[in-house]
């Protein structure tokens, strides 16, 4: 008999999962399903892992077992660990006996794929068919980076939620796999569910907050992408915004991983405002306030919970400092690039005096000018695995010459790529010319090509 083994880290992935299960997108249930969970933050310990949360229950009941992947590696981080090549077959035997699978066939059911623990577990299970399931905004992005071992090959199909409608996954599709919609109906149902479970944990805050923003705290500075003073600058400035549009109490989640500090100085910046800053840290998705309180604003970075409001919940979102990220995120394949650009374009910008700026794309311009965006950043990011975008890339950039576009590309990056935008583009000796990649060596070329232009340019 097959087993099914599905991975999951974060509640949100969990939820989606069961709308996936709920939907049929993994056969009626004559099979073993196990739940395997990994708590990936970056101190498990001093986290809550998925099956642990309020509500768990209402999710629970579509499996055989609940496994723990964090006990099976302790003490060794789930994020950290892969196996040796030579040692594959001996951790599929021990799993295989730990988990009571035989002999039997596996199906492995992931997120994540490119990095452990998915990638681990795919190369354990060798022979397993593997379906990648929605992480977020990500799956928008190219995959961030190659699948060893012939991983790719085991890839039978993507699942993902319609959070951008005209929007398509680039993920996996150097690998042609095809992707297939979660409905948006079992995916409500599942949330509405499991709200209805944790209804008293929310209840526990107050019963006053309906209406009151929700403002979703971020993970930045531990990914060494903003100094801790510039994410709790950050956080700041979005609980400025909201008071400015006359709320006077505000609603703060922060990331399951935030230090403490991170409320600290929001509580100083709150009392300094004369507002009423109510920090709201239960491990219930973002998605079961929308539904308890219908905030007034729901205000982020680019968590993926922007777009779950408006999209799931007809609820007005905002962003503040997706500038700042696009042009701090490194090296320029970050994986975040991608959903950072989304949120960016199609969601208001809230500024600190409590404006809504309207968003740079509209619901209806996604075909016309978000797509052709996506695919040519897709490219900048991936080339050598992404050549397909080449021609989408040049023309979008082609077209939009007259248009900033430093918010989105590196001219370095489409310099070393030959594409317009790119400073030695357009002289005949040099096209097609790569570039050093030492970024000192790439500088005194580049600049050593300006020198070039100016004399040819002197009259005779």
């Amino acid at each position: 008999m097959t087993t099914q083994l599905f991975v999951t880290s974060t509640l949100f992935s969990a939820v989606t999962l069961a709308a996936a299960i709920d939907a049929g997108a993994f056969g009626p249930r004559d099979r073993r399903r196990v739940l395997l969970v990994s708590n990936n933050s970056a101190v498990p310990e001093a986290s809550t892992p998925v099956d642990r949360v309020p509500g768990f229950a209402t999710l629970a009941w579509r499996f055989d077992d609940v496994l723990s992947w964090n006990d099976e590696l302790a003490p060794l981080h789930p994020s950290g660990w892969e196996p040796r090549m030579e040692d594959l077959p001996l951790w599929e035997r021990i799993f295989r006996d730990r988990w009571g699978l035989g002999a039997d066939p596996v199906e492995l059911v992931t997120e994540s794929i490119a990095v452990p623990p998915a990638r681990s577990l795919a190369s354990i299970f060798f022979d397993a068919a593997v379906t990648v399931y929605s992480d977020g905004l990500m799956s928008y992005g190219p995959t961030r980076n190659a699948l060893p071992y012939g991983i790719g090959t085991q890839i039978t199909r993507q699942l993902h939620l319609d959070l951008v409608p005209g929007l398509e996954p680039q993920l996996l599709r150097e690998y042609e796999v095809p992707a297939e919609i979660i409905p948006d109906e079992p995916f409500r149902t599942v949330l509405d569910k499991f709200h209805a479970e944790v209804a008293p944990t929310i209840a526990a805050y107050g019963a006053d907050l309906d209406g009151a923003p929700l403002v979703i705290g971020q993970y930045l500075a531990a990914l060494g992408i903003l100094g801790d003073h510039e994410e709790d600058e950050l956080h700041a400035t979005m609980v400025r915004g909201a008071a400015a549009r006359g709320h006077e109490t505000v609603l703060f989640k922060p990331h399951p991983g935030s230090p403490v500090r991170a409320t600290e100085r929001l509580a100083a910046e709150a009392g300094r405002l004369g507002i009423r800053l109510l920090v709201v840290d239960a491990p219930v998705p973002a998605e079961t306030w929308f539904a308890a309180t219908r905030p007034a604003l729901v205000v982020g970075c680019f968590s993926t919970a922007l777009v779950t409001a408006a999209r799931y919940y007809g609820l007005p979102a905002a962003a503040v400092g997706t500038e700042l990220l696009l042009e701090r995120l490194k090296p320029y394949e970050n994986s975040n690039r991608v959903p950072v650009t989304i949120v960016d374009t199609t969601i208001p910008r809230l500024g600190e005096d409590g404006t809504l700026h309207d968003p740079r794309i509209g619901p209806d311009a996604v075909q016309d000018e978000l797509v052709p965006l996506v695919a040519a950043i897709s490219y900048c990011m991936r080339a050598s695995a992404r050549p397909d975008l080449r021609a989408a890339a040049a023309g979008y950039l082609e077209a939009h010459q007259d248009d900033d576009l430093t918010r989105h590309f590196k001219r370095r990056r489409l310099t070393s790529l030959d594409l317009p935008g790119g400073v030695a583009q357009g002289h005949p000796r040099v096209l097609g010319t790569v570039l050093p990649r030492s970024s000192r060596r790439r500088q005194l070329a580049i600049a050593a090509l300006r020198r070039a232009e100016q004399l040819r340019a002197r009259p005779k």
